[in-house]
C-alpha cells in the first residue's frame, strides 16, 4: 500500500519491484540515490503523472515496467536520462492520442534499440484501438505539406501499415477553388 517511492532504498540495489501499490505520481529525482538500478517495476499503481526529472540519475536502467497504470502521455524529458534502456512496458494504460503523445512516440523512434509494447490509443473515441504510430502518421497527413517546415514523407512501418495503406488508397484529396477537400470512398 505504498503511496510514494520509499526514501530508504539501498543505493546499490539492482532490481526494484514497486508493483501493485498506490503510487499515483513520480516526483523529480525519486530514484537519484539508486544509480545502479537496472530493473524497475512500477506495474499496477494507478500511476497518472511522471515528473520530467523523475528518472534522473537512472542512467544504468535497462528495463522499466509502467504497464497497467493511468498514464495518458509523457511530458517532454521523462525518458531522457535512460541511456541504456532496452525494454519499456507500456500496455494497459489509457494513452490519449493528441499532440502530447508525440514526445513518447518520437523518443521511441529515435531509440530504436528500446523494445516496447502496448502503445495503443484509448482516447479520444475516434482513435480508440489505433496504434500511436498510426495516429501520428494521420496527424501529419492531415496537415498540408507546404505548411510544414519538414514534412515526414514516411515513418518506420509498424503492424498496422497494411491497414493504413488501404485507408490511404481509399482517400482522395481534391483541390477545388483553392480549398482542399478530402473524399473518402
Amino acid at each position: 500500500d505504498l503511496r510514494k517511492v520509499p526514501g530508504n532504498i539501498p543505493p546499490d540495489i539492482v532490481k526494484l519491484d514497486l508493483s501493485n501499490n498506490k503510487i499515483r505520481q513520480l516526483r523529480a529525482k525519486e530514484f537519484e540515490d539508486v544509480s545502479e538500478l537496472k530493473i524497475l517495476n512500477l506495474n499496477s499503481n494507478g500511476l497518472a503523472y511522471i515528473d520530467p526529472a523523475a528518472f534522473s540519475g537512472l542512467s544504468n536502467l535497462e528495463e522499466l515496467d509502467l504497464s497497467n497504470n493511468s498514464l495518458q502521455n509523457f511530458d517532454y524529458g521523462v525518458l531522457e536520462d535512460l541511456y541504456f534502456l532496452k525494454i519499456l512496458w507500456l500496455r494497459e494504460n489509457p494513452w490519449r492520442c493528441d499532440y502530447n503523445i508525440h514526445y513518447l512516440f518520437y523518443w521511441l523512434k529515435h531509440h530504436y534499440n528500446v523494445h516496447y509494447n502496448g502503445l495503443e490509443c484509448k482516447m479520444p473515441e475516434e482513435y480508440k484501438g489505433w496504434s500511436v504510430g498510426k495516429y501520428v502518421r494521420s496527424y501529419y497527413e492531415e496537415c498540408p505539406k507546404d505548411k510544414l517546415p519538414i514534412y515526414p514523407e514516411n515513418f518506420d512501418l509498424d503492424k498496422d501499415d497494411e491497414e493504413w495503406e488501404r485507408h490511404k488508397e481509399s482517400v482522395q484529396t481534391v483541390k477545388k477553388h483553392g480549398v482542399i477537400v478530402t473524399v473518402i470512398g
